[in-house]
C-alpha cells in the first residue's frame, strides 16, 4: 500500500481506462467511412485497426470519460484516484505511465491474455464536433474485484462512468464500489455518459440514480432521455426529487445546478471552441474538486464552467495549462 493510500483521497473515478487517439479530418472523412457526425459508436477489433489505419496522424493519450475527469482533478491540485482496467500491451503501458505522470494514483491490475487495451478513436471536424468509434477491449473486463474498498472509503466521491454499465460484470462492480462508500459516509456520483447510453438502460439508471447516486451530471439530452420527459422542465423536476445534488449542463447555455431545492444558474464562460471533447468531463472535475474543497454549489459551478471552457479552446481533453492557476486568475 503506498503512503498516498493513507491519506484521504478526494475523488476516486471509476470508469473504462481507454487510449484515446485524436484526429483532425474532413466532413468527408466521415461520409467515407459511415461514421455518424457528433456519435459515439462501438466498434470492433477490427473495424478499430481498419479505421486507425486510415487516419491521419494524431495524439495518443490516457482518455476514457472518468479518466479525463480525474486529469482535470488533478490540474486543479485535487487528491484522485483511478480505477479502470488495461491489457498489459504496449497501449495499457501508455495508459499507466500517462495517468501517473499527471499525479492521478492508479493502481489497478492489468489483464493478461484476451482483449487487447480499448481505444477511442476521435474524428474532429472544422465544426468543432467529435465523432467517436471506440473499441472497448480489455476496458470492459473491470469487476468487482477491481474495486479497492480501502481506497474508496477514503475517498469524499466516488465518480462513476455511466459507459461501464454496458457490462454485467462492470455494473457489479460499480454497485459494489457505492455501497461501499454509503457504508464509510462518503458521496457517489454519475456521470450518464451519453443519450445512447441512456437509451440502452433507462429503467436501471432510473434505479441507480434513485438509490445510489448523491451527484448526477447530466447534459440536456441525457437528461430528457432519461425521464423520457417533453422538455428540459420536465426533465428537471423529475431528477430534483431524486438525488442530493444534479449538475445539468446545456453548452453555451451555461448549468442549472438543483440542490436542496434550489436551483442556481452558473453561465457559460466566454472562450474559443476549437474541440468539444471532454467538456462535460472537465465540467466534472470543476465542480468535484469545488464540493471536496467545502465551497458553494455556486462556486463548484464556476470551477466547472472555467474547466469546460480551457478544455474546448484547444484540440484534445487534457488541460493545456493549470486548471489550479487558471481558477485563482478568474475566481479574483
Amino acid at each position: 500500500m503506498s503512503m498516498m493510500r493513507r491519506m484521504t483521497i478526494d475523488i476516486t473515478g471509476i470508469g473504462n481506462a481507454i487510449v484515446d487517439v485524436l484526429v483532425n479530418v474532413k466532413d468527408d472523412f466521415l461520409v467515407e467511412n459511415d461514421l455518424t457526425k457528433g456519435a459515439m459508436m462501438l466498434i470492433d477489433e477490427a473495424r478499430a485497426a481498419e479505421l486507425y489505419g486510415k487516419m491521419p496522424s494524431g495524439i495518443e493519450c490516457s482518455g476514457g470519460s472518468a479518466g479525463n475527469t480525474m486529469a482535470g482533478v488533478a490540474s486543479f491540485g485535487g487528491k484522485g484516484a483511478y480505477i479502470g482496467k488495461v491489457a498489459e500491451d504496449q497501449l495499457g503501458e501508455v495508459f499507466a505511465h500517462d495517468i501517473r505522470s499527471i499525479g492521478v494514483d492508479f493502481q489497478t491490475k492489468p489483464a493478461s491474455g484476451g482483449p487487447s487495451t480499448a481505444r477511442c478513436l476521435i474524428a474532429v471536424t472544422p465544426d468543432a464536433q467529435r465523432t467517436m468509434s471506440t473499441y472497448l477491449g480489455a476496458c470492459v473486463e473491470l469487476g468487482p474485484d477491481d474495486i479497492d474498498e480501502a481506497l474508496i472509503k477514503n475517498s469524499k466521491v466516488t465518480y462513476l462512468e455511466g459507459y461501464l454499465w454496458d457490462k454485467p460484470t462492470a455494473k457489479e462492480a460499480f454497485l459494489k464500489a457505492a455501497k461501499v462508500a454509503h457504508d464509510a459516509g462518503q458521496k457517489v456520483s454519475l456521470t450518464l455518459s451519453d443519450s445512447f447510453c441512456v437509451d440502452r438502460h433507462r429503467a436501471s439508471f432510473q434505479e441507480l440514480v434513485a438509490h445510489h447516486v448523491d451527484i448526477l451530471f447530466a447534459n440536456e439530452s441525457e437528461i430528457i432521455s432519461l425521464y423520457q420527459a417533453s422538455s428540459f422542465e420536465d426533465a428537471k423536476a423529475a431528477v430534483a426529487k431524486r438525488c442530493e445534488i444534479a449538475v445539468l449542463t446545456r453548452s453555451e447555455q451555461g448549468a442549472l445546478i438543483l440542490s436542496d431545492g434550489d436551483e442556481v444558474a452558473v453561465p457559460a464562460e466566454p472562450t474559443e471552441l476549437v474541440d468539444t471533447t471532454g467538456a462535460g468531463d472537465l465540467y466534472a472535475a470543476g465542480f468535484l474538486h469545488g464540493l471536496t474543497s467545502g465551497k458553494s454549489v455556486a462556486e463548484c459551478g464556476r470551477l466547472g464552467a472555467i474547466a469546460a471552457a480551457e478544455i474546448i479552446s484547444h484540440f484534445g481533453a487534457r488541460p493545456s495549462v493549470s486548471l489550479k492557476e487558471l481558477a485563482a486568475k478568474k475566481m479574483d
